[in-house]
């Protein structure tokens, strides 16, 4: 485990910059963070640690973090400290699970299963996944953890012809369609701004009326078949989406 000693111990300030101490401490902090040096939920340094480590004053030290918690990086609990947001930058531009996702970012991922059942389609499913209304869907409801914190919760539907056992999908559902020569090939994605449901903002430990994000994505085979149709709620506070666009 990394100590704090450890963490601080890239930090170097230079007082003959013309950059502000404050701010060269803010950026250093924001790289030890992004670098991994401290886990979502992790405490961050007090001010007085800060300023006893990096020989600083408490006001550079509070200046520092104001600047991190006015970015979303941490946030601060009174008489509790100063603790790391969990946050992911998700590139639109790449199709990808959860749990590669998570990885990729260095955070250990994991799901809680709310439910696992075969029942018949909606009226948008059958449109969706070009089902008929005899057929019948996978529905796997699920809570999508980073670092053990809720992220998202997760609503997906898969035609029952290609699962006919939703119990066998463990906690990654693209690795189990892998396994099974069911690769998804392309998705086409929607994001749009919902307020939580009262059960959406119990499951997530949000209040109810929250601002959260709705992904919906509809993923194909390669011969362009629907085989997936899933509802991500995901918590505004913890997501970032990144478009790379060029001219």
């Amino acid at each position: 485990m990394i100590t704090m000693t450890d963490a601080l111990a890239h930090v170097t300030l230079d007082q003959e910059l013309s950059t502000p101490i404050y701010l060269q401490l803010a950026q250093q902090l924001e790289s030890a963070i992004h670098a991994g040096r401290w886990r979502a939920e992790e405490a961050l340094p007090s001010e007085r640690a800060l300023s006893d480590r990096l020989s600083i004053s408490r006001v550079t030290a509070r200046k520092a973090l104001d600047v991190l918690l006015a970015q979303g990086l941490i946030s601060r609990s009174h008489g509790s400290g100063t603790f790391i947001t969990p946050r992911l930058e998700q590139p639109l531009s790449r199709l990808s699970s959860f749990s590669e996702m998570l990885r990729s970012k260095g955070f250990t991922p994991s799901s809680q299963w709310l439910s696992r059942e075969l029942s018949e389609p909606t009226p948008e499913e059958v449109l969706r996944l070009g089902l008929s209304p005899r057929d019948h869907v996978a529905r796997l409801k699920r809570l999508r953890r980073a670092d053990g914190v809720v992220m998202a919760i997760e609503h997906s539907a898969l035609p029952a012809r290609f699962m006919p056992d939703p119990q066998a999908v463990g906690d990654s559902l693209y690795a189990w369609l892998d396994a099974e020569n069911l690769s998804v090939v392309r998705a086409l994605q929607h994001i749009q701004a919902v307020n939580a449901s009262p059960e959406m903002a119990h499951l997530a430990g949000l209040e109810p009326g929250t601002a959260m994000l709705l992904m919906t994505r509809i993923s194909y085979l390669a011969d362009n078949t629907p085989i997936e149709l899933t509802d991500t709620y995901c918590r505004n506070d913890y997501y970032d989406f990144v478009a790379e666009l060029r001219r």
